[in-house]
């Protein structure tokens, strides 16, 4: 037999993003390998972000030459518009999230010591601050499958892309320096849980694949517009793949793990998992609603309708219980979770609606990302003798210890409450308009309900806003303890990340336009081929 297997096309300029992520953290893995450990974290840094500003350079590269109009990789990987909108948010998160890992005292000397132990505390007196170099690899690797999950346009592709984007969080979740026991429980329990939500999402396209006999998105959609809709295991396909999809994003009632996690995580860690793999999670999330089950929308719309609502009442009313900052924050981005499904939920109509609700999505996870990294530096700065001070009673008079801290965390949490001239309010403000227009497009059996969906987000919104106005009146209106936090003298990391995440939450909440423009400008070249 004479039959040659002819070799894959792989478009490396497309996927330049990617490699250089990719190809910088295997070069992590060998400096770990051979570098002295001495020399690491001076090589790791410049490494990590070199590559992430190369990366980013590569992507507005990309999108001057022009968004490609066929998925990349032998139809893999999508390298459309939203996909390149994701990548540069995602890129820009994972940076300013590096500048607060880079920070010293965040991550523990010797992972594999016992908490408390003999050989913990020797490893920290040779540590000198430096903590575990590894963390940079971890942090690449990661991010190399936030960029590829979103992108993904087959159902394979994208559960490596999961893998390969959770098991490093699943590690860097358990390595923080304080409270040990609590991080490794954290990491214990999202690698447990996430392992379950992989094998539901992994089932899931076992039986869509047994459906449609491809796992390509656009093959699925167009088996979906020629097959039976009730087919048993097309129904079952669709829910397993909900649930490993909605898990990622914390939706409820999926979303036990995220305040554990949030808060036994060091903190860097838990800025980056907050913002990077939300818009990562929702952007796979539509790519498979909306480009694989396109056609089978008016089955999963509904089931979409009650998980935003359960989702933004269950994230807003058990935020006001915490005691926690980190928890508090934890909810608070349940909550915001079930606002972007309100957004997911507004794609019946014509593609100029649906190019009108996509592109409040992405306007959305941009300023919401950035918001949650600067609120999250903020939280690494109170701190206890023991660590950061997390119990809000804690934070009771910064105000009057520390007013321009107090201030800028106050702005962040006005900004999640979406009150105006920020950008949280201009986020609402798109994603509930795309509602209401989706539900007056004639012909759409569940107009009245969307309208129902954005009342429940109004709601929902006004309960937010008493804890977030809680923590304010806190800080302003209560007297210092006179053991209060002392506040860390911040680096000048961490200094750029909150100046940087204060300036975009001021300035899209003043001038939304331009970030609006490019995020339409990137909704309208979504393609399905």
């Amino acid at each position: 037999m004479n039959d040659v297997i002819p070799a894959p096309t792989i478009e490396y300029g497309t996927l330049a993003p990617l490699l250089i992520i990719f190809g910088a953290a295997c070069i992590g893995v060998l400096v770990e390998a051979f570098a002295p450990r001495y020399l690491r974290k001076s090589i790791h840094v410049p490494l990590t972000l070199l590559s992430l500003i190369g990366a980013f350079a590569l992507v507005i590269l990309q999108v001057m030459r022009g968004v490609p109009t066929q998925a990349a990789a032998m139809g893999a990987v999508a390298v459309d518009g939203p996909a390149l909108f994701i990548w540069g948010v995602i890129i820009v998160l994972s940076f300013v999230s590096v500048l607060l890992i880079n920070d010293e005292g965040h991550f523990v000397a010797s992972a594999a010591a016992v908490p408390g132990s003999a050989d913990e505390e020797e490893a920290e007196a040779a540590d000198n601050g430096a903590g575990q170099t590894e963390v940079y690899p971890l942090v690449l690797f990661a991010v190399g499958g936030m960029l590829l999950f979103p992108a993904s346009h087959d159902l394979l592709t994208m559960f490596v892309a999961l893998e390969v984007m959770s098991l490093p969080l699943y590690l860097l979740c358990g390595l923080a320096r304080r409270r040990r026991l609590l991080s490794q429980e954290a990491s214990m329990k999202y690698f447990l849980l996430g392992a379950f939500s992989s094998a539901f999402f992994l089932y899931g396209t076992a039986m869509i694949y047994g459906y449609a006999g491809t796992v390509s998105l656009p093959g699925i959609n167009a088996a979906l517009a020629k097959g039976a809709l009730l087919d048993p295991l097309l129904m079952a396909g669709l829910a397993l793949l909900g649930v490993g999809l909605l898990f990622k994003i914390g939706a409820a009632p999926f979303q036990a793990w995220k305040p554990d996690v949030y808060q036994g995580a060091p903190t860097p860690i838990t800025a980056l998992m907050a913002s990077g793999t939300l818009v990562a999670a929702v952007g796979a999330l539509l790519r498979v609603f909306w480009v694989g089950l396109g056609n089978l929308d008016w089955n999963w719309r509904p089931v979409i309708w009650a998980v935003a609502a359960l989702t933004m009442i269950v994230g807003s009313i058990l935020a006001i219980t915490q005691t926690d900052i980190k928890r508090m924050l934890a909810y608070s981005s349940i909550a915001h979770a079930g606002f972007l499904l309100v957004g997911v939920m507004a794609t019946f109509g014509s593609a100029g609606q649906n190019a009108q609700s996509l592109k409040s999505i992405l306007f959305y996870l941009a300023v919401y990302g950035i918001t949650t990294v600067g609120a999250f530096a903020v939280v690494t700065l109170v701190r206890d003798p023991g660590g950061e001070a997390g119990h809000l009673s804690r934070w009771a008079g910064l105000g009057k210890r520390s007013p321009v801290l107090a201030g800028v965390f106050a702005f962040f949490l006005l900004a999640f409450a979406g009150i105006p001239l920020t950008s949280g309010f201009f986020g609402k403000y798109a994603v509930f308009a795309a509602a209401l227009s989706s539900g007056t497009q004639p012909g759409d059996s569940m107009g009245g309900w969307m309208a129902g969906l954005v009342v429940v987000g109004v709601v929902a919104s006004a309960i937010a806003a008493f804890f977030y106005v809680r923590v304010i009146v806190l800080m302003f209106f209560s007297e210092p303890a006179a053991d209060g936090p002392a506040i860390s003298v911040p680096s000048m990391g961490t200094v750029a990340v909150i100046a940087v995440s204060l300036l975009v939450t001021v300035g899209v909440g003043l001038y939304p336009e331009t970030l609006l423009g490019v995020a339409n400008d990137a909704a309208s070249a979504l393609f399905i081929r």
